[in-house]
Protein backbone atom coordinates (compact mmCIF):
# COMPACT_ATOMS: atom_id res chain seq x y z
CA UNK A 1 0.00 0.00 0.00
CA UNK A 2 2.93 2.36 -0.50
CA UNK A 3 4.34 1.82 2.59
CA UNK A 4 7.90 1.06 2.07
CA UNK A 5 11.30 2.12 0.19
CA UNK A 6 12.14 -0.74 -2.36
CA UNK A 7 11.06 2.22 -5.09
CA UNK A 8 13.71 4.91 -6.74
CA UNK A 9 11.64 8.02 -5.28
CA UNK A 10 11.04 11.02 -7.21
CA UNK A 11 12.77 13.64 -6.38
CA UNK A 12 10.28 17.12 -7.39
CA UNK A 13 7.60 17.61 -4.50
CA UNK A 14 4.20 18.49 -5.77
CA UNK A 15 3.81 21.79 -5.37
CA UNK A 16 -0.56 21.53 -4.92
CA UNK A 17 -2.41 21.57 -0.99
CA UNK A 18 -3.46 18.85 0.66
CA UNK A 19 -6.62 17.22 0.46
CA UNK A 20 -8.93 17.75 3.67
CA UNK A 21 -12.11 15.66 4.39
CA UNK A 22 -12.35 14.43 0.75
CA UNK A 23 -15.40 11.98 0.35
CA UNK A 24 -16.42 9.69 -1.93
CA UNK A 25 -19.38 8.07 -2.22
CA UNK A 26 -19.12 4.95 0.69
CA UNK A 27 -19.50 1.67 -1.57
CA UNK A 28 -18.75 -1.65 0.38
CA UNK A 29 -15.23 -1.42 -1.30
CA UNK A 30 -11.81 -2.63 0.35
CA UNK A 31 -8.19 -1.92 0.05
CA UNK A 32 -5.08 -3.41 1.50
CA UNK A 33 -3.68 -6.80 1.20
CA UNK A 34 -5.21 -9.45 3.19
CA UNK A 35 -3.71 -10.68 6.41
CA UNK A 36 -5.02 -14.00 5.86
CA UNK A 37 -2.73 -16.26 3.78
CA UNK A 38 -3.58 -17.79 0.40
CA UNK A 39 -1.45 -20.61 1.13
CA UNK A 40 -3.13 -24.08 1.74
CA UNK A 41 -3.06 -24.95 5.53
CA UNK A 42 -0.32 -27.18 6.54
CA UNK A 43 1.46 -26.53 3.26
CA UNK A 44 4.25 -24.23 2.84
CA UNK A 45 4.12 -22.01 0.00
CA UNK A 46 6.22 -19.08 -1.12
CA UNK A 47 4.21 -15.86 -1.60
CA UNK A 48 4.89 -13.65 -5.11
CA UNK A 49 5.87 -10.97 -2.51
CA UNK A 50 8.63 -13.46 -1.59
CA UNK A 51 9.39 -14.03 -5.34
CA UNK A 52 8.95 -10.75 -6.49
CA UNK A 53 9.15 -7.78 -3.88
CA UNK A 54 12.08 -5.59 -4.98
CA UNK A 55 13.95 -4.16 -2.32
CA UNK A 56 14.68 -4.63 1.35
CA UNK A 57 11.93 -1.99 2.82
CA UNK A 58 9.26 -3.39 4.35
CA UNK A 59 5.64 -2.73 2.58
CA UNK A 60 3.26 -4.42 2.93
CA UNK A 61 4.86 -6.12 6.21
CA UNK A 62 2.63 -8.10 8.34
CA UNK A 63 2.44 -8.47 11.61
CA UNK A 64 2.73 -11.47 13.54
CA UNK A 65 0.22 -10.72 15.73
CA UNK A 66 -1.96 -7.77 14.94
CA UNK A 67 -3.22 -6.66 18.48
CA UNK A 68 0.24 -6.28 19.50
CA UNK A 69 1.18 -3.18 20.16
CA UNK A 70 -2.46 -1.35 19.39
CA UNK A 71 -2.68 0.74 22.04
CA UNK A 72 0.61 2.39 21.38
CA UNK A 73 -0.95 2.73 18.11
CA UNK A 74 -4.35 4.22 19.27
CA UNK A 75 -2.41 6.67 20.90
CA UNK A 76 -0.75 8.47 18.64
CA UNK A 77 -4.03 8.85 16.68
CA UNK A 78 -5.56 12.24 15.58
CA UNK A 79 -8.55 12.42 17.96
CA UNK A 80 -10.61 13.47 15.39
CA UNK A 81 -10.06 9.90 13.52
CA UNK A 82 -10.85 7.94 16.70
CA UNK A 83 -13.57 9.56 16.97
CA UNK A 84 -14.96 8.54 13.76
CA UNK A 85 -13.42 4.97 13.21
CA UNK A 86 -12.62 2.05 15.86
CA UNK A 87 -8.82 1.22 15.37
CA UNK A 88 -8.57 -2.70 14.81
CA UNK A 89 -5.14 -4.02 13.77
CA UNK A 90 -2.07 -2.80 12.34
CA UNK A 91 -1.52 -4.16 8.84
CA UNK A 92 1.24 -3.27 7.79
CA UNK A 93 3.91 -0.74 7.88
CA UNK A 94 7.15 0.85 6.70
CA UNK A 95 9.58 3.78 6.79
CA UNK A 96 7.63 6.23 7.07
CA UNK A 97 4.16 5.10 6.93
CA UNK A 98 1.45 2.78 9.09
CA UNK A 99 -1.50 0.81 7.64
CA UNK A 100 -4.20 -0.01 10.06
CA UNK A 101 -7.50 -1.60 9.90
CA UNK A 102 -10.07 0.06 11.13
CA UNK A 103 -14.06 0.38 11.50
CA UNK A 104 -16.66 3.11 11.02
CA UNK A 105 -18.39 3.74 13.72
CA UNK A 106 -21.88 3.57 13.19
CA UNK A 107 -22.19 1.53 9.47
CA UNK A 108 -19.52 -0.87 10.73
CA UNK A 109 -17.65 -0.60 7.32
CA UNK A 110 -14.10 -1.92 7.48
CA UNK A 111 -11.77 0.26 6.08
CA UNK A 112 -7.81 0.61 6.00
CA UNK A 113 -6.01 4.32 7.14
CA UNK A 114 -2.73 5.04 5.83
CA UNK A 115 -0.93 7.25 8.35
CA UNK A 116 1.98 8.62 6.71
CA UNK A 117 4.95 10.27 9.18
CA UNK A 118 5.03 13.75 7.16
CA UNK A 119 7.97 15.59 8.86
CA UNK A 120 10.27 13.40 6.59
CA UNK A 121 10.48 15.14 2.72
CA UNK A 122 10.39 11.71 1.30
CA UNK A 123 6.70 10.57 3.35
CA UNK A 124 5.64 13.99 2.21
CA UNK A 125 6.34 13.43 -1.48
CA UNK A 126 4.90 10.56 -1.69
CA UNK A 127 1.96 11.25 0.24
CA UNK A 128 1.22 14.68 -2.10
CA UNK A 129 1.64 12.17 -5.02
CA UNK A 130 -0.82 9.70 -4.22
CA UNK A 131 -3.62 12.56 -3.11
CA UNK A 132 -2.91 14.43 -5.96
CA UNK A 133 -3.92 11.18 -8.37
CA UNK A 134 -6.42 9.69 -6.27
CA UNK A 135 -9.01 13.05 -5.61
CA UNK A 136 -9.36 12.93 -9.22
CA UNK A 137 -9.80 9.11 -10.25
CA UNK A 138 -12.79 7.16 -10.26
CA UNK A 139 -12.80 3.69 -11.70
CA UNK A 140 -13.83 0.40 -10.42
CA UNK A 141 -9.99 -0.99 -10.97
CA UNK A 142 -8.06 1.89 -9.20
CA UNK A 143 -8.37 2.40 -5.46
CA UNK A 144 -10.53 4.53 -3.62
CA UNK A 145 -9.87 7.72 -1.56
CA UNK A 146 -12.21 7.62 0.89
CA UNK A 147 -11.38 10.84 3.77
CA UNK A 148 -8.21 12.47 4.55
CA UNK A 149 -7.39 14.40 7.83
CA UNK A 150 -4.21 16.48 8.20
CA UNK A 151 -2.13 16.39 11.70
CA UNK A 152 0.79 18.91 11.77
CA UNK A 153 3.09 15.87 11.23
CA UNK A 154 0.83 12.95 10.22
CA UNK A 155 -1.89 12.70 6.96
CA UNK A 156 -4.55 9.98 7.44
CA UNK A 157 -5.88 8.54 4.15
CA UNK A 158 -9.17 6.64 4.99
CA UNK A 159 -8.72 3.72 1.71
CA UNK A 160 -10.74 0.94 0.61
CA UNK A 161 -10.02 -2.15 2.52
CA UNK A 162 -9.32 -5.38 -0.23
CA UNK A 163 -9.47 -8.41 1.13
CA UNK A 164 -8.70 -10.72 -1.59
CA UNK A 165 -4.53 -10.32 -1.22
CA UNK A 166 -2.01 -9.84 -4.35
CA UNK A 167 -2.31 -10.88 -7.73
CA UNK A 168 0.23 -13.71 -7.89
CA UNK A 169 -0.71 -15.04 -4.20
CA UNK A 170 -4.61 -15.32 -6.06
CA UNK A 171 -2.90 -17.62 -8.97
CA UNK A 172 -1.17 -19.86 -6.24
CA UNK A 173 -3.81 -20.69 -4.52
CA UNK A 174 -6.21 -21.45 -7.74
CA UNK A 175 -4.34 -24.77 -8.56
CA UNK A 176 -5.36 -23.86 -12.09
CA UNK A 177 -4.48 -20.48 -14.54
CA UNK A 178 -4.27 -20.48 -18.02
CA UNK A 179 -3.46 -17.82 -20.81
CA UNK A 180 -7.58 -16.76 -20.85
CA UNK A 181 -7.06 -16.37 -16.78
CA UNK A 182 -4.74 -13.93 -17.72
CA UNK A 183 -6.48 -12.12 -20.27
CA UNK A 184 -9.50 -11.45 -17.52
CA UNK A 185 -6.65 -10.25 -15.20
CA UNK A 186 -4.79 -7.87 -18.23
CA UNK A 187 -8.65 -6.69 -19.35
CA UNK A 188 -9.08 -5.01 -15.62
CA UNK A 189 -5.44 -3.43 -15.81
CA UNK A 190 -5.46 -2.61 -19.22
CA UNK A 191 -8.77 -0.17 -18.82
CA UNK A 192 -7.49 1.25 -15.12
CA UNK A 193 -4.15 2.01 -17.03
CA UNK A 194 -5.78 3.50 -19.81
CA UNK A 195 -8.26 5.33 -18.02
CA UNK A 196 -5.04 6.72 -15.80
CA UNK A 197 -3.41 7.55 -19.35
CA UNK A 198 -6.59 9.60 -20.33
CA UNK A 199 -6.58 11.88 -17.29
CA UNK A 200 -2.82 12.47 -17.78
CA UNK A 201 -1.74 10.15 -15.15
CA UNK A 202 0.94 8.54 -15.13
CA UNK A 203 1.40 5.40 -12.33
CA UNK A 204 5.32 5.19 -13.11
CA UNK A 205 5.62 1.84 -10.38
CA UNK A 206 2.95 -0.88 -12.08
CA UNK A 207 4.11 -4.31 -10.58
CA UNK A 208 2.34 -7.53 -8.95
CA UNK A 209 2.34 -6.43 -6.07
CA UNK A 210 0.40 -3.37 -6.14
CA UNK A 211 -2.28 -5.17 -8.22
CA UNK A 212 -4.92 -6.28 -5.26
CA UNK A 213 -7.94 -7.87 -5.27
CA UNK A 214 -11.17 -6.74 -3.49
CA UNK A 215 -12.28 -9.56 -1.98
CA UNK A 216 -11.36 -13.45 -1.97
CA UNK A 217 -14.84 -14.46 -4.15
CA UNK A 218 -13.67 -15.63 -7.52
CA UNK A 219 -16.06 -12.71 -9.05
CA UNK A 220 -13.45 -10.11 -7.49
CA UNK A 221 -12.08 -7.45 -9.12
CA UNK A 222 -8.49 -6.07 -9.09
CA UNK A 223 -7.61 -2.99 -8.07
CA UNK A 224 -4.44 -0.83 -9.05
CA UNK A 225 -2.93 0.88 -5.97
CA UNK A 226 0.02 2.61 -4.78
CA UNK A 227 0.20 6.34 -6.49
CA UNK A 228 3.37 7.36 -4.40
CA UNK A 229 5.16 7.80 -7.41
CA UNK A 230 2.48 9.00 -10.28
CA UNK A 231 2.66 11.94 -12.49
CA UNK A 232 0.14 14.36 -13.20
CA UNK A 233 0.63 15.93 -16.16
CA UNK A 234 -2.55 19.01 -16.21
CA UNK A 235 -1.14 20.69 -19.60
CA UNK A 236 -1.90 18.51 -22.37
CA UNK A 237 1.35 20.44 -24.28
CA UNK A 238 4.04 19.09 -21.38
CA UNK A 239 3.61 15.14 -21.66
CA UNK A 240 6.94 14.63 -20.57
CA UNK A 241 9.02 13.51 -17.69
CA UNK A 242 12.48 13.42 -16.31
CA UNK A 243 12.79 12.15 -12.92
CA UNK A 244 14.45 8.73 -12.36
CA UNK A 245 11.80 6.64 -10.47
CA UNK A 246 10.40 3.11 -10.00
CA UNK A 247 11.21 -0.26 -9.30
CA UNK A 248 14.61 -1.19 -11.11
CA UNK A 249 13.09 -5.08 -12.92
CA UNK A 250 10.15 -2.76 -14.19
CA UNK A 251 11.35 0.35 -15.53
CA UNK A 252 11.30 1.31 -19.05
CA UNK A 253 14.75 1.80 -20.97
CA UNK A 254 14.30 5.46 -21.77
CA UNK A 255 14.14 6.10 -18.09
CA UNK A 256 17.53 4.32 -17.19
CA UNK A 257 19.01 6.50 -20.14
CA UNK A 258 18.05 9.50 -17.96
CA UNK A 259 15.85 11.16 -21.46
CA UNK A 260 12.26 12.35 -20.92
CA UNK A 261 9.39 9.97 -21.30
CA UNK A 262 6.15 9.90 -21.53
CA UNK A 263 3.27 7.54 -19.98
CA UNK A 264 4.30 4.68 -22.04
CA UNK A 265 6.55 3.71 -19.38
CA UNK A 266 3.84 2.11 -18.16
CA UNK A 267 2.98 0.15 -20.82
CA UNK A 268 6.69 -1.34 -20.53
CA UNK A 269 6.09 -2.37 -17.17
CA UNK A 270 2.73 -3.97 -18.84
CA UNK A 271 4.64 -5.80 -20.58
CA UNK A 272 6.97 -7.29 -17.31
CA UNK A 273 3.84 -7.76 -15.86
CA UNK A 274 2.03 -10.21 -18.26
CA UNK A 275 5.37 -12.28 -19.06
CA UNK A 276 5.17 -12.95 -15.11
CA UNK A 277 1.73 -13.73 -15.37
CA UNK A 278 2.61 -16.37 -17.65
CA UNK A 279 5.41 -17.57 -16.50
CA UNK A 280 6.42 -16.97 -12.85
CA UNK A 281 9.74 -15.36 -14.34
CA UNK A 282 11.01 -11.70 -14.92
CA UNK A 283 12.00 -11.31 -18.44
CA UNK A 284 14.80 -8.92 -16.85
CA UNK A 285 16.48 -10.23 -13.91
CA UNK A 286 20.08 -9.90 -12.32
CA UNK A 287 22.01 -9.23 -9.09
CA UNK A 288 24.02 -6.94 -11.04
CA UNK A 289 22.35 -3.79 -11.52
CA UNK A 290 24.43 -2.52 -14.10
CA UNK A 291 24.24 -6.12 -15.76
CA UNK A 292 20.22 -6.08 -15.26
CA UNK A 293 19.92 -2.61 -16.70
CA UNK A 294 22.16 -3.55 -19.70
CA UNK A 295 19.26 -6.21 -20.34
CA UNK A 296 16.54 -3.36 -20.33
CA UNK A 297 18.28 -1.32 -22.37
CA UNK A 298 18.64 -4.14 -25.43
CA UNK A 299 15.22 -5.72 -24.35
CA UNK A 300 17.03 -8.49 -23.56
CA UNK A 301 14.71 -11.29 -22.97
CA UNK A 302 13.64 -15.01 -24.38
CA UNK A 303 10.86 -16.88 -24.37
CA UNK A 304 12.79 -20.02 -23.50
CA UNK A 305 11.98 -22.59 -20.37
CA UNK A 306 8.92 -24.00 -19.29
CA UNK A 307 6.68 -23.31 -19.43
CA UNK A 308 6.86 -20.96 -22.22
CA UNK A 309 6.34 -23.89 -25.18
CA UNK A 310 2.99 -24.00 -24.30
CA UNK A 311 2.46 -20.30 -24.30
CA UNK A 312 0.45 -19.00 -27.85
CA UNK A 313 1.94 -17.00 -29.93
CA UNK A 314 -0.50 -14.58 -29.92
CA UNK A 315 0.47 -14.29 -26.18
CA UNK A 316 4.10 -13.50 -26.67
CA UNK A 317 3.32 -11.20 -29.95
CA UNK A 318 1.75 -9.60 -27.10
CA UNK A 319 4.77 -8.82 -24.65
CA UNK A 320 6.51 -7.97 -27.53
CA UNK A 321 4.49 -5.25 -28.69
CA UNK A 322 5.41 -3.74 -25.00
CA UNK A 323 8.70 -4.56 -24.71
CA UNK A 324 9.80 -2.82 -27.43
CA UNK A 325 13.21 0.08 -26.57
CA UNK A 326 11.25 2.80 -28.83
CA UNK A 327 8.40 4.03 -26.48
CA UNK A 328 7.09 5.15 -29.96
CA UNK A 329 6.77 1.93 -30.94
CA UNK A 330 5.09 0.57 -27.84
CA UNK A 331 1.57 -0.63 -27.56
CA UNK A 332 -0.66 1.69 -25.82
CA UNK A 333 -3.48 -0.16 -22.97
CA UNK A 334 -6.05 1.44 -25.85
CA UNK A 335 -4.78 -0.65 -28.60
CA UNK A 336 -3.47 -3.66 -26.43
CA UNK A 337 -7.25 -3.95 -25.21
CA UNK A 338 -7.88 -4.66 -29.42
CA UNK A 339 -5.00 -6.86 -29.53
CA UNK A 340 -6.24 -10.48 -30.52
CA UNK A 341 -4.86 -12.61 -28.05
CA UNK A 342 -7.13 -10.14 -25.53
CA UNK A 343 -10.02 -10.21 -28.27
CA UNK A 344 -10.25 -13.89 -29.09
CA UNK A 345 -10.55 -16.87 -27.66
CA UNK A 346 -9.50 -18.99 -30.32
CA UNK A 347 -5.81 -17.31 -30.17
CA UNK A 348 -5.52 -17.94 -26.09
CA UNK A 349 -3.89 -21.42 -25.14
CA UNK A 350 -6.22 -23.49 -22.75
CA UNK A 351 -3.50 -25.34 -21.29
CA UNK A 352 -2.83 -25.38 -17.39
CA UNK A 353 0.80 -23.01 -16.74
CA UNK A 354 0.09 -22.92 -12.80
CA UNK A 355 2.18 -26.15 -12.20
CA UNK A 356 5.63 -24.33 -13.91
CA UNK A 357 4.05 -20.69 -12.74
CA UNK A 358 4.49 -22.19 -8.89
CA UNK A 359 7.64 -24.00 -10.01
CA UNK A 360 9.54 -21.12 -11.04
CA UNK A 361 7.75 -18.54 -8.09
CA UNK A 362 9.59 -20.96 -6.22
CA UNK A 363 12.76 -21.85 -7.63
CA UNK A 364 13.75 -17.67 -7.55
CA UNK A 365 12.65 -17.40 -3.66
CA UNK A 366 14.98 -19.80 -3.21
CA UNK A 367 17.79 -18.60 -5.26
CA UNK A 368 17.04 -15.33 -3.90
CA UNK A 369 17.15 -17.00 -0.13
CA UNK A 370 20.87 -18.48 -1.09
CA UNK A 371 22.47 -15.46 -2.31
CA UNK A 372 21.50 -13.92 0.63
CA UNK A 373 22.74 -16.32 2.82
CA UNK A 374 25.76 -16.70 1.35
CA UNK A 375 26.85 -13.21 1.56
CA UNK A 376 25.52 -12.60 4.82
CA UNK A 377 27.17 -16.29 6.32
CA UNK A 378 23.78 -17.33 7.88
CA UNK A 379 20.09 -18.37 6.73
CA UNK A 380 17.76 -15.67 7.64
CA UNK A 381 13.90 -16.93 7.93
CA UNK A 382 12.75 -13.30 7.08
CA UNK A 383 10.64 -13.04 3.95
CA UNK A 384 13.11 -9.90 3.03
CA UNK A 385 15.93 -12.58 2.50
CA UNK A 386 13.89 -13.77 -0.59
CA UNK A 387 13.31 -10.43 -1.83
CA UNK A 388 15.70 -8.08 -4.42
CA UNK A 389 18.32 -7.12 -3.42
CA UNK A 390 18.15 -3.83 -6.30
CA UNK A 391 16.50 -0.62 -4.50
CA UNK A 392 17.81 2.13 -5.76
CA UNK A 393 19.52 3.68 -9.11
CA UNK A 394 22.91 5.05 -8.54
CA UNK A 395 23.92 7.46 -11.12
CA UNK A 396 27.64 5.87 -10.74
CA UNK A 397 25.91 2.88 -12.11
CA UNK A 398 23.92 4.71 -15.07
CA UNK A 399 27.10 6.30 -16.20
CA UNK A 400 28.91 2.43 -16.30
CA UNK A 401 26.13 1.73 -18.83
Amino acid sequence: MGCGNSKILPESPFDGKFLFNFFTDKKDVQYIKSVDSFSKKGKKSVSSKQAFMNGDGEKGKQTNNNNKGMAKYKAKFDPRVVSKYDIKALIGRGSFSKVVRVEQKGTKQLYAIKMIDVKQKEGRDVCESELRVLRRVRHRNIVQLIEVFEAPDKIYMVMELATGGELFDRIIARGSFSERDAVKVLQMVLEAVGYLHSLGITHRDLKPENLLYNHLGNDSKLLITDFGLASTRRSWDDTTMTTTCGTPEYIAPEVLMRKAYTCAVDCWALGVITYILLSGTMPFDDENKVKLYRMILKADYNFNGDPWPHVSQAAREFITAFLTVNPDDRMSPVKALKHPWINSNSAQSNKNLHRSISQNLLKRASSRNSNKSATSGRSSKSNRSLRSQHRKVKAKELDEI
